[in-house]
């Protein structure tokens, strides 16, 4: 009997998952900042969850069985928590409370004449090893080291543009288009100093710091939500005039029954008398503008960062045509097959996270206030 058992596999232990963890792990299975280890037991626990046995699941996931199980069985003893890791043995700590203390809370007020601590000065500032800082550090996911750009729109406006936009996104009307436009102005032809080395087995690929300039254009881009398609025109500058020669382009190129709907900033040039002049002989036009300060409301913008990482920035022209030519290669290539970028975030979780972020500014202003005042 033992040997008729050899080959058979290890009885699974059942796992039924409640709906709330299994919402739970297809959140951290999918989520961009799950570390890949916290992914792996997600996905364990939820092939556990469909009636899988740990070879088949050790087969689809490429790892071990005793993996496996072992995952499986801290899910069914701990739930969601025993996805974490357990607390392992070693000596005690021997890091004083109060100087790990000061580790965590001095890291955000930066020392006199710096912008921020390195875990070298802190180590310094507070007697301990760098090593010592920078594990407190991790831990507790800080990182001085680490800036993001940002600025929250003041627009008094804000909400009502807002979902104006995002309601096209959401629900576009029929017999339109909606066009997401903008202009990538001072697009620069740059010719590097010198042939950049290729990519290669232990080689990154290279360019030189230095360059020539050899002038700049600006690129109009109107991008179909719907489609993905994109209608350009490229200009040597971009006042009103040629706005208003884009658009007319725009109207050639869009059918004659179909409303036009279009989303932009607040630029200028985009309510030049002359521009609205216009618009109010072709009422089919309807313009959308988004917030100030708000330019990641328009999906166009993420069309322009695609188009100067796969051409701008990598490139090396020798003239302005050159750049212009390929531009135009890739806009004609990605036509032929186009990326749609599709609106797919919460409208009311970002205007909570936006809220948050102004709570906290002004928290922040009232505490520079108070010190600024206790200092004079």
């Amino acid at each position: 009997m033992l040997c008729q058992n050899l080959g058979m596999a290890r009885p699974k232990l059942d796992l039924l998952l409640l709906s709330e963890q299994k919402r739970e792990l297809e959140r951290l299975a999918k989520a961009p900042g799950s570390p890949q280890k916290t992914v792996l037991r997600a996905r364990i626990a939820l092939l556990a969850g469909q009636g899988w046995d740990n070879a088949r699941i050790a087969r689809e996931m490429k790892t071990s069985r005793v993996t496996v199980g072992l995952w499986r069985q801290r899910f069914l003893d701990l739930g969601l928590a025993g996805l974490d890791e357990a607390p392992r043995p070693g000596r005690p700590s021997t890091l004083e409370a109060e100087k790990a203390s000061r580790v965590l809370t001095e890291v955000v007020q930066p020392p006199k004449n710096r912008a921020r601590w390195s875990c070298r000065s802190m180590a310094k500032h507070v007697g301990l090893n760098k090593d010592a800082v920078q594990r407190l550090w991790a831990a507790n996911d800080l990182k001085p080291h680490r800036t993001r750009l940002f600025k929250v729109s003041t627009d008094p406006q804000f909400e009502a543009k807002f979902w104006d936009v995002v309601g096209l996104y959401l629900d576009p009307p029929t017999q339109a288009v909606v066009l997401c436009c903008d202009e990538k102005s001072q697009c620069q032809a740059l010719e590097r100093s010198q042939p950049g080395l290729p990519l290669g087995a232990g080689q990154i690929c290279t360019r030189t710091h230095d360059y020539y300039r050899h002038g700049t254009i600006t690129l109009f881009a109107a991008l179909n939500y719907l489609s993905g398609k994109v209608i350009a025109q490229r200009a040597p500058r971009h006042r009103h005039q040629e706005w208003l020669a884009f658009l007319k382009q725009i109207e050639g190129e869009v059918p004659a029954y179909a409303q036009i709907h279009l989303i932009l900033d607040n630029y200028a040039t985009h309510k030049h008398p002359k521009v609205k002049a216009w618009l109010a002989k072709h009422p089919r036009f309807h313009l959308h503008f988004t917030p100030t300060s708000a330019s990641w409301l328009n999906l166009v913008e993420r069309f322009f960062r695609d188009l100067s990482q796969d051409v701008v920035l990598p490139g090396s022209f020798a003239s302005v045509q050159e750049l212009v030519d390929s531009i135009w290669a890739y806009l004609a290539e990605r036509n032929l097959n186009p990326t749609r970028y599709e609106w797919k975030a919460k409208g009311s979780e970002i205007l909570q996270k936006i809220q948050r972020v102004r709570d906290a500014l002004a928290r922040q202003q009232d505490i520079s206030k108070d010190f600024n005042a206790t200092a004079h």
